[in-house]
């Protein structure tokens, strides 16, 4: 059985990603991208489909104390074990290179008092936990081979072999340590070069400690914001400056429900949220790459847009599901890609745009090509936004003219604005004003439900949506609107349940799927936004702490959160959430110190 989602933690080396849980296991890791085939997938199915442990022997029949933590300001992540007779801390961590070398993990298993038996098991199964490994001895440790994927075991181990697995054993006593590392590479073109573990801890140390001087932080919850901030970077793709939406695929939303998505692709939406967040808090070259990933995976027809692509900008990303694994906790289907990708989104346009305009706000030097992307991504939203989508949610219902999409588009044309003085371009400024304008005369008519003081989830709905708080952060209309403090209201009635904000009603909303979610956090933050905008400070202030409180020790974020049963649910770590938390971290803070 896997563990429970909020007991793992993270680490990575902006290629890709690991998750380690509370037992040294090693449970997810997709080698050597983030969307490539897991070698270790027992996250979504049982022991038998590749996993990776580490830790005290016989600690879980003596229930150890647990206690970890990253090394502050890092992607290092350090676990403590202590049982009667000792202490042992093991140390997990991907070296980040600036070189051609292959994803690594690095384990080094310390004793700190007293002294300890270490136990590692290593069972390696490719493609998902469907092809197993040919597993050879070597005089560094051992190699596991099949197909195109080769894993290489680097450690003084005693090491025993025994149907696909490998396991070992080793007393160490106070002071005494032993390295071990696990590297991926082609079979195809050879095999890595052995790791110094000692040289690779100091130099990924330094690297994430030298990226995190850099931020500018809140007066409040800068450490929140700090952990937040890292996760973000460790999940952005260093090859291309793409953005995944979350390190692992098809958790659940629910036990037991089918809502199980592959979220290790780069949603558009997603990243013009997170390079915003990134932009307040100082860090410009990770804009830059954004805006760069975006021209390449436009490139081509504009008007073909998509809201998600690969990690390099690839566009078929076919959706399927693997039938060999249970998933998690029997939570199936398990799916792999995103058929998302052939969505009509419309939402997306804004969302762009609004990022686009603060590269000038932050004095970044336009380039021609992104000039040229702002006018051609107008042209094909001037020709689409009055269409039905399938909007922020991704419904695999009936598209419809959802509130959201439509004030999204709104919001691209109010950015067009920037672009038009900029570029001196009257006559473009002027269609787009007047196009801005005809979409919220059109919003206001048809998506406001007057009996009730708010906008309602799409034209002729009756349900809610808790993307309607964004209006008025994107300037739709002012917070002191008495239409604004409705919508509030209303979301805060209708659904909040246990103090948590719900997407939307499940059983009211067709959605192609069957109904059952928990709250999803990104809107917990979202709401403690709007009760910020319109004054009612100390609302807002416990939003966020409630929200906040569904952090993992570590400060880790999953896309949803059952409060009844404090369960983290969904995608881990959930790229929105934590720039949700950034961003409201920002704005209450401001908004406190006046």
């Amino acid at each position: 059985m896997p563990a429970e989602i909020s007991e793992y933690g993270l680490i990575g080396d902006m290629r890709t990603s690991a998750l380690v849980s509370r037992r040294g296991s090693i449970d997810w890791f997709c080698a050597p991208r983030f969307d490539s085939g897991a070698c270790f997938a027992s996250l979504l199915g049982r022991e038998e489909h590749g996993f990776w442990k580490i830790g005290a022997k016989g600690a879980d029949a003596e229930r150890p104390v647990v206690e970890r933590r990253y090394v502050e300001n890092t992607m290092v992540l350090q676990t403590d074990w202590t049982v009667p007779g000792g202490r042992l801390r093991v140390t997990d961590f991907m070296p980040v290179s600036s070189g051609e070398s292959t994803p690594s993990i690095v384990r080094i298993a310390e004793a700190l008092d007293g002294e300890m038996q270490v136990e590692m098991v290593l069972r390696p199964v490719f493609d998902y936990g469907s092809t197993d490994a040919w597993i050879t001895r070597t005089s560094y440790g051992a190699k596991a081979v099949a197909g195109p994927n080769g894993l290489v075991l680097q450690t003084l181990l005693p090491l025993r072999e025994r149907e696909g697995e490998l396991s070992a054993q080793i007393t160490l006593k106070a002071g005494e340590r032993v390295e071990t590392t696990l590297s991926w590479f082609d079979p195809g073109t050879g095999e890595v070069s052995l790791s110094q573990p000692q040289e690779a801890l100091e130099a990924t140390l330094g690297y994430w400690q030298r990226w995190s001087e850099k931020a500018r932080l809140p007066q409040k919850w800068g450490g929140e914001v700090m952990r937040s901030l890292l996760t973000m970077k460790a999940l952005t793709y260093r090859k291309t400056g793409g953005v995944v939406a979350a390190a692992t695929a098809s958790l659940p939303e629910e036990i037991g429900g089918s809502r199980n998505w592959d979220y290790r692709l780069c949603w558009t939406r997603d990243a013009s949220w997170t390079l915003a967040a990134f932009l307040h808090c100082g860090y410009t070259e990770e804009a830059c790459g954004w805006r760069d990933w975006l021209l390449r995976a436009l490139a081509g027809n504009p008007r073909k847009l998509q809201n998600l692509y690969g990690l390099a900008g690839e566009r078929l990303l076919w959706e399927h599901e693997l039938d060999w694994l249970p998933g998690y906790e029997n939570s199936a289907p398990v799916r792999i890609g995103n058929a998302a990708h052939r969505q009509r989104q419309l939402d997306v346009y804004g969302e762009m745009m609004r990022t686009l305009r603060l590269y000038g706000r932050f004095e970044i030097e336009p380039t021609q090509e992104a000039v040229e992307l702002q006018r051609a991504l107008l042209g094909a939203l001037t020709d689409r936004w009055h269409l039905p989508d399938e909007g922020l949610w991704e419904v695999r219902g009936q598209k419809q003219h959802f509130t959201h999409s439509k004030v999204m588009a709104w919001a691209a044309f109010d950015a067009a604005q920037s672009l038009a003085d900029v570029e001196d371009l009257p006559d473009a400024g002027t269609d787009w004003r007047r196009t801005a304008e005809t979409i919220r005369a059109e919003v206001c008519e048809n998506a406001f439900d007057a009996r009730r003081n708010a906008f309602v989830q799409h034209y002729g709905a009756t349900s809610l949506d808790a993307a309607l708080l964004k209006i008025p952060e994107v300037g739709f209309l002012p917070p002191d609107d008495p239409r604004v403090a409705g919508t509030v209201d209303a979301v805060q009635r209708e659904l909040m349940r246990d103090g948590f904000v719900h997407r939307y009603d499940t059983a009211q909303t067709r959605d192609g799927l069957p109904s059952g979610e928990r709250a999803f956090l990104a809107c917990s933050f979202w709401l403690s936004d709007a009760l910020v905008g319109l004054g009612r400070l100390d609302e807002a202030h416990e939003m966020f702490e409630r929200a906040l409180s569904a952090s993992n020790d570590l400060g880790l974020m999953s896309e949803e959160y059952d409060p009844v049963r404090r369960q983290q649910l969904g995608n881990f770590p959930q790229a929105l959430s934590h720039i949700s938390l950034i961003n409201s971290a920002r704005k209450l803070s401001d908004a406190s110190s006046g």
